[in-house]
C-alpha cells in the first residue's frame, strides 16, 4: 500500500470507490511520495497536508455512510497558483501577489473537487505565466525530473514536473499558447488543451478586465500521465458553471467518423523547417502506429497552415504584451522583465486595425480547417520542433527568443482557431521525452484522445520517474 502514490487515478478511484483502499492511505502515500521527491524538483510550492488527511477522512466517512461518490473519489491532485483556491493565495509567481488569499474555488478547481479528487499541493508557474520555463523570484526554478539542464515547460512546469515525478495522479493546468501541451511533452506526460469554452473558469480575486486574447483562447485542461486519466479529469472538469460565460454545453464524445478515419500528417508545417530529426521521427513513428491501429494516415497538410500559425501572434501578442507590460514593470522578476522585453523585440507594437483583420482573417480560416477536418478529422504533428529547451534560453537575447517561438509554431495554431490538442509522448531521447500533438475539430476531444490512446499502446507509459540527479 505504500506504493499507492504510483497508480493512475483510473486504478485509484477503482480502488477508493470499492472501498477495497480508504482514501486516507491514498493520501498518506501521495504526501509520503512529495515529501521525497519535491525537494529535488521544486514544482510543488505550497504543499497542503492537513488540508489534504482532513479532505481525505471526509470521503472516507461519505463512503462509510453510503453516500454517493464521485469519479474521482480520493484521488490526489495537484493545482496551480495562478487559479483561485479557497484559502491559498492565487500568486501567479508573482512576490507582490503571494498575499492574494482567494476566499472561493475557481470552477476548475471546484468541480475537480465535486468530482471526489483531493488537492495535496500547488504548483509553480513562471511569472505572470507567461515564459516557456517555470522560474520566478517568488518560488525559484522548477526542475525537469527527466534532466535538470531541461525546462519542465511553461507555464504548467510545476504542474507537468509534479504529475511526472508521481506528486498526485491529475495536474491542472492552462493553456492560452501551448501551457498545458509544452510541458506534457517535456515531461513525458499526455497533456489535453480542450476546445475553448468547455471548461469553465473564473478567478474571483482578478478585479481587472480579461484581454480579449484571454477570452478567446484561455481554457483549462489537465495533464495525466495515462490517457484514460485525461479522459476523467476533462469530464470532471467539463461540468458547467455560470461564472464563466464562455462555458457551452457539448456532449464530450461525438458521432463516430466513417472508418479508416483519415488522419492528416504534417511533419514540416508550412514549409518552416528546423525540425529536429527526432522529433520527425517521432511524428512518422506514431504515424505508423495509427496505421497499425486502423487509421488511414496521410502526409499533407491542412489549408492554409502558415497563416493560422501565424494568427496567433496577429491576434494575441500585442494584446497580451500590452496588457503585461505595465504589471511587469511594476511587479515583474528580472526573468519575465527579459523574457517580456525580447517578446516585444520579435513582435513589435500592432495597430488597432490590423487586430480587427486578424479576427476577420481567423473567421475565413476556421472556416476552411473545419471543412477540412470533416473529411480528415486528426491532424498529427509536432508538440514542439524541437526537443525540450535547456534551460533559461529565453532569457538570452531576441533571436534565441524568434527561434524558441518558431519552434512552437504548431502550439500557437491551435488556440488561434478553438480548437482541441493533445500531447501525447511516443519515448525518450537520451535522457528526455519527445513527443506528439494530435488536432481535431472543435468539441472533438474524444477523437484526441482516442488516437493517443493507440499511440500509448505502443510507445508504453514514460511515468512516474524519480527525479533525475
Amino acid at each position: 500500500m505504500s506504493e499507492l502514490w504510483a497508480l493512475d487515478a483510473a486504478a485509484v478511484a477503482d480502488l477508493t470507490r470499492s472501498r477495497k483502499v480508504s482514501c486516507r492511505e491514498v493520501i498518506v502515500s501521495a504526501l509520503a511520495r512529495l515529501d521525497a521527491v519535491n525537494p529535488a524538483i521544486n514544482a510543488v510550492v505550497r504543499p497542503l497536508h492537513e488540508e489534504a488527511l482532513a479532505a481525505a477522512d471526509a470521503a472516507d466517512r461519505a463512503a462509510a455512510e453510503g453516500k454517493a461518490l464521485g469519479p474521482l473519489h480520493g484521488v490526489p491532485v495537484t493545482t496551480k497558483v495562478n487559479l483561485d483556491q479557497a484559502g491559498c493565495a492565487t500568486d501567479n509567481g508573482v512576490t507582490a501577489f503571494k498575499d492574494l488569499i482567494a476566499t472561493q474555488d475557481n470552477p476548475t478547481i471546484a468541480n475537480l473537487r465535486r468530482a471526489g479528487a483531493i488537492v495535496i499541493g500547488r504548483t509553480n508557474t513562471p511569472a505572470f505565466s507567461m515564459r516557456w520555463f517555470t522560474d520566478n523570484a517568488l518560488h525559484g526554478l522548477t526542475l525537469n525530473p527527466w534532466d535538470r539542464t531541461r525546462t519542465a515547460g511553461g507555464s504548467s512546469g510545476g504542474a507537468a514536473a509534479a504529475t511526472a515525478a508521481g506528486i498526485g495522479a491529475i495536474g491542472q493546468g492552462n493553456d492560452i499558447a501551448g501551457s498545458v501541451r509544452y510541458p506534457a511533452y517535456c515531461c513525458g506526460l499526455v497533456g489535453l488543451r480542450p476546445t475553448y469554452g468547455r471548461i469553465p473558469a473564473h478567478n474571483f480575486t482578478a478585479t481587472g478586465k480579461r484581454p480579449i486574447s484571454s477570452q478567446l483562447m484561455a481554457v483549462q485542461g489537465p495533464l495525466t500521465r495515462r490517457v484514460r486519466d485525461a479522459r476523467l479529469a476533462f469530464a470532471a472538469m467539463a461540468a458547467g458553471d455560470g461564472n464563466d460565460p464562455r462555458w457551452v454545453d457539448v456532449p464530450l464524445e461525438g458521432p463516430r467518423p466513417a472508418a479508416p478515419i483519415r488522419v492528416t500528417m504534417v511533419v514540416d508545417p508550412d514549409g518552416r523547417g528546423d525540425i529536429a530529426p527526432e522529433v520527425e521521427a517521432a511524428i512518422r513513428q506514431a504515424g505508423r502506429w495509427l496505421q497499425d491501429a486502423g487509421y488511414r494516415v496521410e502526409e499533407a497538410e491542412p489549408p492554409a497552415f502558415g497563416e493560422v500559425i501565424d494568427l496567433w501572434a496577429r491576434l494575441a501578442m500585442d494584446d497580451v504584451i500590452a496588457a503585461l507590460e505595465p504589471a511587469v514593470a511594476q511587479y515583474g522578476d528580472d526573468g519575465i522583465k527579459t523574457a517580456l522585453g525580447y517578446w516585444r523585440d520579435v513582435y513589435p507594437a500592432a495597430e488597432p486595425r490590423g487586430v480587427l483583420g486578424a479576427l476577420a482573417d481567423r473567421d475565413r480560416l476556421l472556416r476552411l480547417w473545419q471543412l477540412f477536418l470533416d473529411e480528415r478529422p486528426l491532424v498529427l504533428t509536432h508538440t514542439s520542433a524541437a526537443l525540450p529547451f535547456e534551460v533559461g534560453q529565453d532569457v538570452i537575447d531576441a533571436a534565441t527568443t524568434a527561434r524558441l517561438m518558431k519552434a512552437q509554431s504548431t502550439q500557437l495554431a491551435v488556440p488561434a482557431l478553438g480548437l482541441p490538442a493533445v500531447s501525447v509522448p511516443t519515448g525518450t531521447i537520451g535522457r528526455v521525452p519527445v513527443g506528439v500533438q494530435l488536432i481535431a475539430g472543435r468539441y472533438r476531444e474524444d477523437l484526441c484522445l482516442d488516437a493517443a490512446e493507440a499511440i500509448e499502446r505502443r510507445a508504453g507509459v514514460l511515468t512516474p520517474v524519480d527525479p533525475a540527479a
